[in-house]
């Protein structure tokens, strides 16, 4: 197999861990979010992402980035690492589950824009066309969980700003995976958004005293894998490609959480959910499709000119 095409496996791969745990997030969300603060809730999934990720760097003896990569490094924590966890957190808990999924999906929409504007990347007709296609399914998805009462204009702020800082913090972390790893770059931005969320360590220790057991072990468990893992993954695969391709990756979310829903939580979707997660899917595999090579045919081969037949000849 060549190297380029292997990458490309490769990066496929590391995109897929990343979507898997990013949508098994969203249950243990469910369960942590009962006992913890939104502040609370991502300090603690925070440290323990840090400190999984600083165990791994020190056994694989990454060091310090380099300077040129710390820009990247701390936009994205403060962005994404930080104010955009405590956000959707706390958005989460102001609007029902499908309020939340619908506005928030509109991050890689933002991702790709973003992309295109600060970094150059190009906006193939499939990309915007998958996009489309999966930002209708997201929106059904919404749409079917929606009603359930709850919702409020300040939940919707506050993840309209979670995909904000979602985007912005993902155009950044970019040009920082061109000079640092993605475990470096994943473990500094963890260690950054751990900084900014450093307020909220007060309700952390009071809540962490009376929480319940699996609420906490939810809280570890959002740290290690949908953090430490999936984050790491994404910044892999997010180096060798585009940020808009691996935004429009991110649309699969939604179908995922609702197949998790189901089979951890016995909550049985609706026609109309099903057929959201169909079209989410859809519409990343539209996506990341690439256009094939036409073959050169007769047609496309030109006609000797007579001077040529006879220098031949």
């Amino acid at each position: 197999m060549n190297t380029p095409r292997r990458t490309e496996l490769l990066a496929a791969g590391a995109a897929t861990v990343t979507v898997v745990l990013w949508a098994s997030a969203f249950v243990s969300i469910r369960s942590a979010g009962t006992a913890y603060s939104p502040g609370a809730l991502a300090l603690g999934r925070l440290l323990a992402g840090a400190l999984t990720l600083g165990v791994i760097c020190l056994v694989r003896r990454e060091g310090w980035p380099p300077r040129a990569a710390w820009r990247g490094i701390a936009v994205s924590g403060v962005l994404w690492f930080g104010f955009y966890m405590v956000a959707l957190n706390w958005g989460e808990q102001e609007v029902d589950a499908g309020t939340a999924a619908l506005v928030v999906n509109i991050g890689p929409l933002l991702i790709a824009l973003l992309g295109a504007r600060f970094l150059g990347d190009r906006l193939p007709p499939r990309l915007l066309a998958g996009m489309a296609v999966s930002f209708a399914g997201a929106v059904t998805v919404g749409l079917s969980m929606s009603g359930g009462g709850g919702s409020s204009l300040l939940g919707v702020v506050l993840c309209l700003l979670a995909a904000v800082g979602y985007a912005g913090g993902v155009v950044a972390q970019k040009p920082a995976l061109g000079r640092a790893s993605a475990l470096q770059v994943t473990t500094f931005g963890c260690l950054v958004g751990a900084v900014v969320c450093l307020p909220f360590a007060g309700q952390l220790v009071h809540q962490a005293a009376d929480a319940p057991v699996p609420a906490t072990l939810n809280m570890v468990y959002l740290g290690v894998f949908p953090t430490a893992l999936a984050f790491t993954t994404w910044a892999y695969a997010l180096a060798r490609t585009t940020a808009g391709r691996m935004g429009a990756t991110t649309y699969a979310v939604p179908a995922l959480v609702v197949l998790m829903s189901w089979l951890a939580l016995g909550e049985v979707p609706g026609a109309l959910t099903l057929a959201g997660g169909a079209l989410c899917l859809a519409g990343v595999a539209v996506s990341r499709s690439r256009r094939r090579p036409r073959a050169a045919t007769a047609e496309d081969t030109p006609e000797p000119r007579p001077e040529q037949t006879s220098r031949s000849a």
